[in-house]
């Protein structure tokens, strides 16, 4: 899939040297077709690493999309240049009149707050509201699921005992619905996170539907009626090396963190990660674009 980003994007090389199809904007405009608007809210620390694992993600399919950025402007990250946010980022008030085929929400490094205590929970909440009526479909990331959940549906979230970090083992539920067509039986996922939702939370709300889960880390995928809103509890998209880095930066500061479950050979941090989970973390975000944002999306937005 051609993915239409800015010629200046940082991350562009980095693509099209792993042979990414990375179309430029005046390419893009000679094309006679109505290529699908996407939106990510970026809220992880490291937005380029973010920035380079989504959309790595988002080029397996024969859809050609543009990519719109944002960011929250009531907290200015700490871990990014300001410059990379001003040149390649929007704010929300300045994309509100639009609409948007597909809505990402990333994950966040605030899930030990309460909802309510995040400093941009507000703005959050403005935007999750805006997407029911400007976005076919959102799909909510990791602490972007449990705010969504919270959010839409009341789900509380709960704090663990011992962090999860690793490469859990999901069964799948459902294999007749579009979002999981494809998957097998069972699947890895990576998980990094200190809290988590419970599965009779959501069963007692009707209208959802978890279609993937762990024995170990619970619910993974869920959907509502209709594919509006789509909540994926870990991190398909990490790279290989996310996990060891979040590892190698918890070492540093003396948090003596676990060995990520499943991750490197022997359980040796010495050697280099195995990735298993590119494969289902590809057809998961083919199946979103394809069948919850192509296939239902008006043509005239």
């Amino acid at each position: 899939m051609p993915i239409n980003i800015d010629n200046d994007l940082p991350v562009k090389k980095i693509l099209e040297s792993e042979n990414i199809f990375v179309m430029d904007r005046d390419r893009a405009l000679s094309q006679d077709i109505r290529p699908l608007e996407i939106v990510i809210l970026n809220l992880m620390p490291l937005k380029e690493d973010t920035e380079l694992q989504l959309l790595r993600s988002l080029s397996n399919t024969p859809l050609q999309v543009n990519i719109t950025f944002i960011r929250t402007v009531s907290y200015d990250s700490q871990n990014t240049a300001l410059s990379h946010l001003e040149r390649f980022y929007s704010s929300f008030e300045a994309i509100r009149h639009r609409k948007f085929d597909g809505l990402i929400i990333t994950g966040a490094p605030v899930e030990k707050m309460e909802f309510e205590e995040v400093k941009y929970w507000p703005e959050l909440c403005e935007i999750m509201d805006w997407s029911e009526t400007n976005v076919t479909s959102t799909l909510h990331l990791c602490w972007g699921a449990q705010a969504g959940l919270y959010y839409h549906y009341g789900i509380p979230k709960y704090n663990l005992d011992k962090k999860i970090s690793g490469v859990y083992l999901q069964n799948t539920l459902r294999q007749k619905v579009e979002l999981t067509r494809g998957f097998d039986d069972t699947f890895l996922v990576p998980q990094s996170r200190h809290t988590t939702i419970h599965k009779e939370d959501v069963l007692k709300v009707p209208g959802l539907e978890i279609l993937a889960e762990s024995d170990v880390t619970g619910p993974y995928l869920i959907i509502d009626e209709g594919g509006r809103n789509i909540f994926v509890t870990g991190h398909p998209e990490y790279d290989a090396m996310t996990l060891n880095s979040e590892y190698v930066r918890d070492m540093g500061r003396g948090m003596n963190p676990d060995i990520p479950l499943n991750y490197y050979p022997d359980d040796d941090p010495t050697k280099k990660p195995m990735r298993s989970w590119r494969c289902h973390a590809n057809t998961l975000y083919s199946n979103w674009l394809n069948y919850y944002v192509y296939q239902v999306t008006p043509y005239v937005l």
